[in-house]
């Protein structure tokens, strides 16, 4: 069938759909009702049905022939380490843990939080809180006290499972005394910690609160896996709030089943036993869905990178684990081909490897310039495909779907909606906006199996932020547009959309113009308050390794290139070169701390950032345009 007729299909017919797909997932029970609707708009998928997302994710696969197959590669260049555990003995640790946290005292629903750094013993907790019913909520290593103790009270989990340390390029970052903090701070108070000693730093264990991984996994006995509801949560996996309370996304077990496995095929193209690597975190949703779930549902082996798209140690350490390792797809974040293209702007180091295995490069997380998606594609010599969706969404979007056909390419655009996905842009009256108009993209309810159901214990929250604004659809948060021919083009957030005496301005269409500049390796583009226009729109650059021009020079020509592209209309005038850019560890450029810092407000250090000294070199850049940089002094630091 052609992609058209599939996403007829999907729209007309959505039960008869993925009823088909749930077939090809393991069931103890099958469902009542494959949509139910009786609560709209808080609909569930396969209502009534039971299953188990490690069962289906490590089990069936020992039980269906590929016992023996490679399911997790672990490569650490921090460590030069590396690690291979085939699907049997997966199941054997996933099973004995599970076993640790029944001698613990977890049971179906309850919660786990998982506090660790990219290490298989992370995947191994996730899947044995899957195995036993239990609902995990896995919260980057590293992470503040402070915001950890907040998710800590919010989920309120019976079990923490933690390293004793992360590793990051020439340092090691305790875990322990970050952890106890939390704790001190958090009103609820778990009972017992599983703590992974590290060789690189030890905890100091808190008697009777802590346990050492290692000696309880010796003691233990293997647990079962345990029938869920589908309907049942499989994780919590929390985002940030616009009132500052992070917001715990609910993914359901059986939805989330689903949904990921038919992805593989159908988007990323990828049989049963070939290499899959999602280059990101287990701590974001791109590594609950593409580095454990969707990877493991599927049969395929997948990786666990504990590392860096440069520094280690170079800028070629992805090319070198695709050579190595016989990757067939990547899944990365755009900002780790900008980082690597900076760094080897002539692409010397790919050519250094053997990369015939590779057939495609997808590229989320935040908007893919055209500039770098061409970077890539002329680089590697296969589609690069990029394509667009969000925590709460857990899978894509829009996608261009190489399972089922490859369409034309736009730059720019994340292709079309995927089929169970219908989208419209709206204009803040609700009505449906004409093709290349700018609006709130929405998606018209019901959402897809696999996306999220509730927020953990904010069911009215949820509502309120994400179905009130526009009945009948999901409000998505970003604003974009689409052609004439159904391509989408996501181009900000709805807040990045920026106000320049009346006439609305996207950041990604001014930063997609300043990006096509030869010395531009990266750029960020957010609004500052203007006394006569409101708004004015204020670049950040990054120029690529070697560009000696001087940096006055750059700034006048992206300046023109924006009048030559967008018009006067931009009033783009401000423009600052800068060493690096904020960013969240998931890649996000922090623009809404960036553009505080431009206006004087007061800003606190963001817990997700990557390299906190950052900002304040971004403080210095932005001085010596004349702006002034306020900071409140109660700082949230990792």
């Amino acid at each position: 069938m052609s992609f058209d007729e599939i996403y007829r299909y999907a729209c007309s017919d959505p039960e008869s759909f993925w009823a088909d797909a749930a077939e090809k997932v393991f069931w103890y029970r099958k469902w009542d009702r494959v949509l139910d609707d009786s609560q709209a708009p808080f609909y569930r998928w396969f209502s009534g049905g039971e299953t188990n997302a490690c069962y289906n994710a490590v089990d069936l696969h020992v039980e269906q022939g590929r016992a023996d197959q490679p399911a997790l590669i672990h490569d650490s260049p921090i460590t030069g380490t590396g690690q291979t555990l085939t699907y049997r003995e997966l199941r054997d640790h996933v099973a004995r843990c599970a076993g640790v946290l029944v001698d613990l005292g977890v049971r179906r629903g309850d919660r786990v939080i998982i506090y660790m750094p990219m290490i298989p013993e992370a995947v191994v907790a996730m899947l044995a809180c899957a195995r036993i019913g239990a609902i995990h909520s896995v919260v980057f290593g590293g992470f503040a006290s402070r915001e950890l103790a907040t998710r800590i009270d919010d989920c309120r989990p019976g079990v923490i499972v933690a390293a004793s340390c992360g590793l990051e390029p020439g340092r090691v970052v305790a875990y322990q005394p970050l952890l106890d903090r939390a704790i001190d701070l958090a009103r609820h108070k778990p009972g017992r910690c599983l703590v992974l000693q590290r060789p690189q730093a030890r905890a100091e264990m808190t008697p009777g609160r802590d346990v050492d991984w290692h000696a309880a996994m010796e003691q233990a006995t293997d647990a079962d896996c345990v029938p869920v509801p589908a309907t049942d949560p499989l994780y919590i996996l929390y985002t940030s709030g616009t009132t500052g309370q992070p917001k715990g996304v609910v993914r359901d077990t059986g939805g989330g089943i689903v949904s990921l496995k038919w992805t593989m095929k159908n988007i990323y193209n990828v049989e049963p036993g070939d290499v899959y690597w999602a280059a990101s975190d287990v701590g974001w949703v791109v590594g609950h869905s593409y580095i454990v779930y969707a990877p493991l549902f599927n049969g395929n082996t997948t990786i666990l990178f504990e590392g860096k798209p440069v520094g280690t140690p170079d800028p070629g350490v992805f090319w070198r684990i695709i050579a190595e390792h016989g990757v067939k797809v990547l899944f990365t974040a755009p900002t780790a081909f900008r980082a690597i293209r900076k760094e080897d702007p002539q692409g010397e180091h790919v050519r250094k490897h053997d990369l015939s295995c590779l057939q495609s490069l997808f590229l989320a997380g935040e908007r893919t310039d055209p500039d770098t998606l061409n970077w890539a594609r002329q680089q590697l010599g296969v589609p690069v495909i990029d394509h667009w969706w969000q925590t709460e969404t857990g899978w894509s979007i829009c996608a261009n779907c190489l399972g089922i056909e490859h369409l034309p390419v736009k730059d720019g655009s994340p292709t079309r909606p995927v089929p169970g996905w219908q989208l419209q842009a709206l204009d803040e009256a609700g009505n449906v906006v004409g093709p290349g108009t700018i609006g709130s993209l929405v998606a018209r309810l019901p959402l897809p199996p696999g996306t999220f159901p509730t927020l953990w214990g904010a069911r009215d929250r949820y509502f309120d932020s994400y179905l009130k604004r526009f009945p009948g659809y999901y409000e998505t948060g970003d604003a974009g547009y689409i052609d004439e021919n159904g391509y989408v083009f996501v181009m900000s957030r709805t807040d990045d959309v920026i106000n320049v005496a009346g006439h609305r301005l996207s950041t990604g269409a001014l930063e997609e113009v300043l990006a096509s500049h030869p010395d531009v390796a990266e750029c960020a583009v957010m609004g500052v308050n203007d006394p006569l226009k409101g708004e004015l729109p204020l670049g950040c650059l990054v120029l690529s390794s070697g560009v000696d021009k001087a940096h006055d020079q750059v700034v006048k020509e992206c300046i023109r290139l924006v009048r030559e592209a967008i018009g006067p209309v931009a009033a783009f005038k401000l423009a600052a070169v800068v060493k690096r850019l904020p960013k969240t560890r998931s890649g996000k450029i922090l623009r809404g701390t960036m553009k505080k810092i431009a206006d004087g407000a007061e800003w606190k250090m963001p817990a997700t950032i990557d390299d906190p000294a950052i900002l304040d070199e971004i403080a210095g850049s932005l001085a010596g345009l004349g702006y002034p940089a306020g900071r409140d002094d109660d700082q949230s630091s990792p």
